[in-house]
């Protein structure tokens, strides 16, 4: 009866993304609304490699996937109907859209509305992110396929870089507005050195985030946020400073699985509403076993620990090859998440 009510309370013109922040908004957060995001957005970092290793039959690798396998797997990802946001370049999203993928869906379509140089990192060749992060955007809004899209920035303690950053950004809140769009933004960690330690890199992007956020009024301001995960301290800080802003961690490298299942955990616990992974989903041996673990880690229902060797299992089962052994996976590799996990 409890299940049938719930079905019966889901308004199906809304998506699930919608459903879960109108009761995080409302300060009714509880375990089950923690936002899930598929970053399949990959295509604007670098090109040809970042649509991820195509697996063979038993999962081992056998080489890049082509554009309409990238797209595939985003479609059977979507009809899965376990994450709540699904995030593409906007070429995809149109192709996606076309193919009618999120008619029937209660998964949040979105697209990349800029790409910043720092992200530039997989061309081949290509040394972008040895200088500060410039701002560009190729995507004319009005032409996208989608209401909501991500906008990213990185401050880098430079002012000449710091200023083109948020002036882009200045310019273009009335652009998405006249187009129809909502935004979410993302804010990377420096991509130059600083001589920050680590806890000092998330107060600075702190400060940056609310310097910025100052500036906007109601309606200009963002859905929410996407920030690295710098740690418990400055994540609850920043969590603390403005109960009107929701908060997500971005997924950050590649690491072991483990990393995954505990950076979602530490995220929840310290107060973040959303996470967003693109690299650790896009590289796991299979995505949807994956994605149902993280489901379950983020709504309590697994520790981290039971999560991997719950996804292991599965993998045996699929007679899949895993990249790691589980004793290896088991381990943390993140500094940020060694130090909170031993708290």
């Amino acid at each position: 009866m409890t299940r049938l009510r719930t079905i019966m309370d889901h308004d199906m013109t809304k998506t699930r993304y919608e459903e879960k922040m109108e009761r995080i908004r409302a300060g009714r957060y509880a375990k089950g609304d923690f936002i899930l995001a598929d970053a399949k957005d990959a295509d604007l970092s670098g090109g040809i490699l970042t649509t991820g290793r195509r697996r063979s039959a038993d999962g081992s690798i056998a080489g890049y996937r082509t554009r309409a396998e990238f797209l595939a797997e985003i479609e059977a990802l979507v009809k899965q109907d376990v994450v709540d946001i699904m995030l593409a370049s906007t070429s995809n999203m149109e192709t996606l859209q076309a193919r009618g993928v999120f008619s029937r869906s209660r998964i949040m379509p979105a697209f990349r509305a800029n790409d910043t140089t720092d992200v530039w990192g997989v061309v081949r060749g290509g040394d972008y992110r040895a200088t500060p992060s410039l701002p560009y955007s190729g995507t004319d809004l009005t032409r996208a396929k989608a209401d909501l899209c991500l906008y990213s920035m990185t401050f880098n303690n430079n002012a000449a870089a710091d200023v083109a950053t948020l002036e882009a950004y200045r310019d273009f809140r009335p652009r998405a507005r006249a187009a129809g769009k909502k935004h979410f933004l993302e804010v990377f960690n420096p991509n130059m050195p600083t001589g920050f330690d680590a806890a000092e890199t998330g107060m600075y992007v702190n400060d940056c985030i609310a310097r910025a956020l100052a500036s906007l009024t109601a309606d200009e301001r963002p859905e929410f946020l996407k920030v690295a995960y710098n740690g418990p301290a400055a994540l609850e800080e920043l969590v603390a400073h403005d109960g009107s802003v929701v908060v997500g961690v971005l997924g950050g490298g590649t690491g072991t699985h483990r990393d995954t299942f505990e950076l979602v955990w530490q995220a929840e616990k310290y107060g973040a509403r959303l996470a967003l992974f693109g690299r650790k989903i896009n590289m796991a041996e299979h995505q949807p076993s994956f994605i149902r673990w993280m489901r379950a880690v983020a709504d309590g229902n697994a520790t981290p620990v039971e999560a991997i060797r719950g996804y292991h299992g599965d993998l045996a089962k699929l007679g899949l090859v895993a990249d790691r052994c589980v004793d290896d996976d088991l381990l943390i590799t993140e500094e940020v998440l060694m130090a909170a996990a031993a708290r």
